[in-house]
């Protein structure tokens, strides 16, 4: 279960602080009214008792606040805010996330913030310092939490704190909280007085490898979102919003939002025309990719269609169209407009990703790029480009070729994941028949005791991702 998971009435009767639909300003101002909304409900949240009390997290009086936040709205620049605004303040603050990839990212960006305070990088016994973490004079680096009390500010993954077991923070800010499990979250209250919980509700669940249908509709469940179990247990728990995606353009974010944040919606930093992608030379028809990427040049989207066909899970043809679709988007020197670089930039291998849903696929299609000498291409799987943000997204469709519609293939975070990591233009690559596919195989899962309805449900949101694709149809020649 995840925060998606939170029965709709969560959704309706907490929305958003500043809901975009509902005010006339500009996407900046919405913004920063937001961020301003947030910071004056954590000024507002009482102190606790000690370690020992936690009446806040489990029921009766707050100690926290949640902060939901549409893909590329600026989780992370709100951590480093608080952050650094609570250390400029004097306040010791544990910040958690979920890892080492985030803390590092984060420990960097606040110690560019915070060039006066020293930061506390937590980490394991075989943790080896990136670039971007060992060039910062103010940063220390320790396994013990013990080893960093000169640190205003200690940053480790959610399953180091969990390690910790003395010390008490006035002042918890957790990142990505939508992927902590709520057990994690138990091991870790005793040691904050007060938090800020900052995520995606839309994007994929507390990952498991190991079966979870014996906690199921128990109010235990250890699989359970940090969040889910927060808001469960604390009814009246502040809950804001970042209203502006910075990241998704104007053509993505009314897709997205029907599709995947159905109850609290959001907008574009950027308004129609506001980004578009050329080309320096041209297609003339010669290749098979050339329509697809200037369908999605054109309109943000594209459905690269192949035939009708139940494949293996590495079928050649779709890794051979993925593969191709980067390869021409090269050859043709795609070019990007936008905030950032009105007189254009040249779309270079790094700024172009192919997500999967397995890592087989993955291993594919990087194969078939290394035959056609393409290199620099970012291709994984949803789990791992989470939080990763690209020009062009390229996606294999979780359902492309298959005889059924599994779960795990249906999950809405994953497709969530895989269609919103771009800036400019997402091209989605899948056989047909995926329409015909959810006629076929309805929902079969068990309705669960005390398991709330899943919003959205993932049928829900492949259904109106593929219906706004199909007008955007390129069929493979």
């Amino acid at each position: 279960m995840t925060a998606r998971d939170v029965p709709p009435v969560h959704a309706e009767a907490q929305p958003p602080t500043i809901p975009a639909r509902q005010l006339p300003a500009t996407a900046g101002d919405l913004a920063e009214q937001a961020v301003a909304d947030v910071l004056a409900a954590l000024d507002g949240l009482p102190g606790s008792g000690g370690p020992d009390d936690l009446t806040g997290l489990t029921g009766g009086r707050h100690r926290g606040v949640v902060v939901d936040s549409p893909p590329g709205a600026g989780k992370s620049a709100l951590v480093v805010r608080v952050t650094a605004e609570l250390a400029a303040a004097g306040e010791p603050v544990m910040v958690v996330a979920q890892t080492n990839a985030q803390v590092d990212d984060l420990v960097d960006r606040l110690a560019l913030a915070t060039p006066g305070p020293a930061i506390g990088r937590l980490s394991a016994e075989n943790y080896m310092p990136t670039p971007r973490v060992a060039r910062h004079a103010t940063v220390s680096i320790a396994q013990r939490a013990d080893d960093l009390t000169g640190c205003r500010v200690m940053a480790g993954t959610a399953a180091k704190w969990a390690t910790v077991t003395n010390g008490l923070w006035p002042w918890a800010v957790i990142d990505e909280a939508y992927q902590m499990r709520s057990d994690t979250l138990l091991r870790i209250a005793g040691r904050f007085e007060r938090a800020l919980f900052v995520g995606d509700p839309g994007q994929l669940d507390p990952f498991s490898t190991i079966t979870t249908e014996r906690w199921l509709g128990l109010t235990w469940d250890p699989m359970e979102s940090a969040v889910a179990a927060l808001l469960r247990n604390n009814p009246g728990i502040p809950v804001h919003g970042l209203p502006v995606s910075w990241r998704l353009p104007a053509t993505a974010v009314p897709v997205m939002a029907e599709a995947f944040y159905p109850f609290t919606g959001f907008r574009s930093g950027t308004g129609p025309g506001g980004r578009r992608l050329e080309f320096t030379t041209r297609g003339l028809g010669a290749f098979a990719a050339d329509e697809p990427i200037e369908t999605a040049a054109a309109a943000g989207w594209a459905l690269y269609e192949l035939p009708a066909r139940h494949t293996v899970r590495t079928d050649a043809e779709a890794v051979m169209a993925c593969a191709a679709l980067a390869e021409r988007i090269l050859q043709r020197g795609a070019v990007s407009y936008s905030e950032r670089a009105p007189a254009g930039e040249l779309v270079t291998a790094d700024r172009i990703a192919i997500g999967t849903a397995h890592r087989d696929q993955a291993q594919a299609i990087r194969s078939r790029l290394g035959l056609l000498s393409v290199a620099g291409v970012t291709v994984d799987t949803a789990n791992r480009l989470q939080g990763r943000e690209v020009d062009i997204m390229i996606v294999l469709h979780p359902l492309s070729g298959r005889v059924d519609a599994s779960a795990f293939h249906l999950e809405a975070g994953r497709l969530c994941v895989l269609t919103s990591r771009h800036r400019h233009a997402c091209i989605v690559v899948a056989r047909a028949g995926i329409p015909q596919l959810f006629d076929a195989h309805p929902h079969t899962e068990p309705v669960h005791l005390n398991v709330p309805a899943k919003f959205p449900d993932g049928w829900e949101a492949n259904q109106a991702l593929m219906a706004h694709l199909a007008s955007l149809r390129v069929r493979s020649l």
